[in-house]
């Protein structure tokens, strides 16, 4: 049934133009499509929904996951000297934090949190 389809992630936020600049500018993901009230940008072979709610940044969990492929690191690097801010989870178990990369052996993640504070994770290694 569904495992045939193609599926997506879809992010609400509280502001159009400021998730603009973020997810475009900032993340240097492709604005592929604008209608009123959603934005739909292409990251790798998928898409990524992005829409405007009055319960924007309410899930306390992750919203969208990008798999790195050996470039995490660098690509921390390259969004802190945009100014992206990451997140430390100190208290998980079996990850070490080494700067804004959490380690767990071969496997590194980082999460960070766009203007709404959507919880978005990089992972590498799974």
């Amino acid at each position: 049934m569904l495992n045939e389809r193609n599926s997506s992630a879809i992010v609400a936020v509280s502001n159009l133009d400021r998730a603009r600049t973020f997810y475009r500018d900032t993340l240097g993901l492709e604005l592929v499509n604008e209608s009123t009230g959603v934005m739909v940008f292409r990251t790798g072979s998928t898409q990524l929904s992005v829409y405007e709610s009055k319960f924007a940044g309410s899930n306390l969990a992750n919203a969208v996951t990008w798999a790195m492929f050996g470039d995490l690191r660098e690509v921390v690097s390259e969004l802190g000297t945009k100014g992206v801010k990451f997140e430390h989870y100190e208290d998980l178990p079996g990850l070490t934090l080494r700067g804004d990369v959490h380690e767990a052996g071969a496997v590194l993640l980082a999460w960070f949190k766009d203007p709404d504070g959507n919880i978005l994770h990089l992972v590498e290694g799974m």
